[in-house]
């Protein structure tokens, strides 16, 4: 295999991206002058550098000095650390993307929980593909345990797999622990099949504020 096709096949492997759209992306960094070429490989490489992952929500942010990230925060991000959000409720959300969806929509003053993906409904081990256990150790080492926990997955076929996952294992250390926790979904504001990365900020509030 050449190295064009090489680039198409690293770009077809890209959330989302079908064969056709990633021979495009290829051809249209080919269409560029070298100078572009270098600066988004200089750029691809800085953000890479500067960003860390949150050692409590496990989100991606960038580790810059001089803002409400620094060394000594030990890495956890501005939203973990902000002492203003409620820190009696945790969302549960699939990815990044969800996060900043979520977050974007302002319904949403508590802390977060980015379990790295989801669960095909085949799948045979769970653990492998989302953080869970991270999870649960996160709850049962928490100073302050959150009183509702809202399970916030796609509404399709494996983030409802992911949802039942994630409940059935928190309903356990809950019992386990006697953690007064509520366990709550997103209301049907959104509809069957909907992915939270493309969801409007509008019906964010309306399936946050029906949750159940």
């Amino acid at each position: 295999m050449d190295n064009l096709n090489k680039l198409i096949e690293i770009f077809s492997h890209f959330p989302g991206i079908g064969p056709r759209q990633a021979r495009r992306f290829a051809y249209y960094l080919l269409s560029k002058p070298q100078s572009f070429i270098k600066d988004f490989s200089r750029l691809i490489e800085e953000v890479k550098k500067s960003t860390t992952q949150c050692g409590q929500c496990q989100r991606l942010f960038m580790d810059t000095y001089g803002n409400q990230t620094t060394r000594s925060d030990s890495h956890i991000c501005s939203i973990c650390g902000d002492t203003t959000r409620d820190h009696s409720t945790l969302m549960i959300v699939a990815r990044d993307s969800d996060f900043e969806s979520i977050e974007r929509s302002g319904a949403y003053r508590g802390l977060y929980f980015i379990l790295g993906g989801t669960v095909p409904v085949l799948d045979k081990e769970p653990e492998k593909r989302i953080r869970l256990k991270i999870l649960l150790e996160n709850i049962t080492e928490m100073k302050s345990t959150p009183t509702e926990i809202i399970l916030s997955m796609n509404t399709t076929p494996d983030g409802e797999h992911t949802t039942n996952i994630v409940r059935e294992a928190l309903m356990k250390i809950t019992k386990d622990e006697l953690i007064p926790t509520k366990l709550t979904v997103l209301g049907r504001g959104l509809s069957t099949g909907a992915e939270l990365e493309y969801v409007d900020g509008d019906t964010i509030k309306s399936a946050l504020k029906n949750r159940a």
